[in-house]
């Protein structure tokens, strides 16, 4: 079982590879959108939710 484990993590080390900067940079913009969108989601249900419900 252990044997099988080192094999197959020895395998997924060979075929990773180092991303260059322009995957580095598509990952890291799509990321950053991604982010901005939840918080934005989050900040249109905050005010909704500020409006419905009277403090």
């Amino acid at each position: 079982m252990l044997q099988e484990f080192l094999h197959q993590t020895k395998r997924i080390l060979q075929v990773a590879k180092k991303p260059d900067m322009d995957e580095y940079l598509n990952v890291a913009k799509v990321t950053g959108i991604g982010i901005i969108i939840i918080g934005v989601i989050g900040f249109i249900i905050t005010l909704i939710s500020s409006f419905l419900v009277p403090t």
